[in-house]
């Protein structure tokens, strides 16, 4: 039970990665709050972990845009409502923007960062008073996209490299409060979010060819392996890790 009786918040839990990392996060003995901006979704995933565990509810839904500040502050507060601390913080919801630069609009622009970097100050700025009381740790989704870049997704990679390097930083500035800060760098992983990519792109099929073929192990993550990668992160297994960008790739990137 690598997280027994911690309390961790989940951006983006109502699907993929974030559902995985909730239900595996509750195996391991933590207590989740399933943040979405899909209540029917995050509803689902909450009623899924409750059903097979006795006793008190271990897990509750809580829509919100983690964009917001004030839908922010409220995650954080029906979290302390529910479970009274906060000691792991797992910023994983984002969105895609498959487009070259100047076909992007200054509104998408702005939402692909809104969604995917200025949740993760947001959630951090009102989290961290709670995660240094308990000397816990944040784990940040960014992307292999946010080392190496890729064709066709500049600004989705340009906001996964801000965050490896938001991560660094505050792995300096919280390292005096006890506090660990790391992120991941998945390749493909066979996500919703994932799936709606390779359906925008103009031959799907070759897409999925070319996802496959650029991993050594010769496939895409599942969502379990990326959650497992996350679990590592956020427990004691990690002790002595913090401002780490860890790849979690299948090999992509060593054919580059």
């Amino acid at each position: 039970m690598q997280l027994k009786g911690k309390v961790a918040i989940i951006t983006g839990a109502g699907s993929g990665i974030g559902e995985a990392a909730a239900k595996l996060f509750v195996n391991h003995g933590a207590n989740v709050i399933v943040a979405d901006w899909n209540e029917v979704q995050a509803g689902r995933v909450v009623d899924e972990i409750n059903a097979k565990v006795a006793g008190s509810k271990r897990a509750f839904a809580v829509k919100a845009d983690v964009s917001a500040e004030a839908q922010v502050e409220h995650v954080v507060r029906e979290t302390l409502s529910a479970f009274g601390s906060i000691d792991i913080l797992f910023n994983n919801a984002a969105v895609v923007l498959p487009k070259e630069l100047e076909e992007i609009t200054e509104t998408e622009w702005t939402r692909t960062l809104d969604i995917n970097l200025k949740s993760v100050y947001l959630m951090i700025k009102h989290c961290i008073p709670e995660i240094r009381k308990n000397k816990g740790n944040i784990v940040n989704m960014s992307s292999l996209n946010g080392l190496i870049g890729q064709r066709n997704n500049p600004v989705y990679a340009a906001t996964k490299g801000a965050i490896i390097a938001m991560t660094k930083s505050l792995a300096l500035d919280y390292a005096k409060d006890g506090v660990r800060v790391n992120c991941l760098c998945p390749a493909g992983v066979m996500t919703p979010l994932l799936e709606q990519w390779i359906g925008q792109q103009a031959d799907p099929m070759a897409t999925v060819q070319a996802l496959t073929d650029m991993h050594p192990l010769g496939r895409c993550a599942s969502a379990e392996e990326i959650a497992q990668a996350a679990l590592y992160l956020a427990s004691d297994s990690s002790a002595f890790i913090t401002g780490l960008a860890l790849t979690v790739d299948g090999g992509a990137s060593l054919g580059y």
